[in-house]
């Protein structure tokens, strides 16, 4: 029998809530209902509740829990709840899982926060800068924009859940050729300019789903047992 402290005890190492601090990490709503079957959303929406009923649901995931409302779920589902750890561990942060995907090699940390890791970088099999857009189009479903010659030989990527002129600078002196992040962001500009680096805005929100699916799997690999249910994409838009 799995219980909702079991995930939260796992989750808790898997993501080093330690270094979090105040942020919300663990158990948001308790609950002793055994779990066969949970749901990864990341976070409510009108429709949660016919969703947690048709699919069954004994407990759920949130990365954003607080616009839950009472009543809106059985009093007896539990709810666990991670933000920055989910966002630095599983989207677009030093996400070894993610490097695995991307075909990096070698990963390097790109920037720190209190002790955190912003980033990372890695080597990559050489491809044109054409082909790497369409390789991340399949990953994350699509990007927001990308900036770069089509033409350029990619050997060397930042995957980075930041974008400012020290990060992209430091990503270019150590060789990336392609910085990979959630959006573009003004301030970065003069940077991209003058160093000429690749860059792709994939959207926080695909890097955020890509995580869910990503935690899914996680978590299928820790229970054979355990049902791991997301949301369709078009019943939360």
């Amino acid at each position: 029998m799995i219980g909702l402290n079991d995930i939260a005890q796992f989750l808790n190492y898997f993501f080093a809530v330690h270094s979090y601090g105040e942020d919300q990490n663990g158990v948001y709503l308790p609950s002793s209902r055994p779990i066969a079957r949970f749901g990864l959303a990341l976070e409510p929406w009108a429709g949660l509740t016919q969703w947690a009923n048709a699919e069954q649901l004994d407990a759920l995931f949130l990365h954003r829990p607080w616009q839950l409302q009472p009543g809106q779920l059985a009093a007896d589902i539990g709810i666990l709840a991670y933000h920055l750890a989910f966002d630095e561990n599983l989207t677009l942060g030093f996400n070894s899982r993610l490097g695995t995907v991307l075909g990096m090699s070698n990963l390097e940390v790109l920037g720190e926060k209190q002790g955190r890791s912003l980033g990372m970088i890695g080597n990559i099999p050489t491809q044109d800068f054409s082909s790497f857009c369409r390789y991340l189009e399949e990953v994350f479903g699509g990007y927001d924009e990308a900036i770069g010659d089509d033409t350029r030989e990619i050997l060397r990527v930042g995957v980075v859940g930041a974008m400012n002129d020290a990060l992209v600078r430091e990503a270019a002196v150590r060789g990336v050729d392609v910085y990979i992040t959630g959006q573009m962001r003004l301030p970065a500009q003069a940077a991209v300019l003058e160093t000429g680096i690749g860059i792709v805005a994939v959207g926080h929100r695909r890097s955020e789903e890509w995580g869910l699916r990503a935690l899914a799997g996680v978590l299928r690999d820790r229970w054979s047992r355990l049902e791991v249910i997301l949301p369709k994409r078009d019943i939360i838009l």
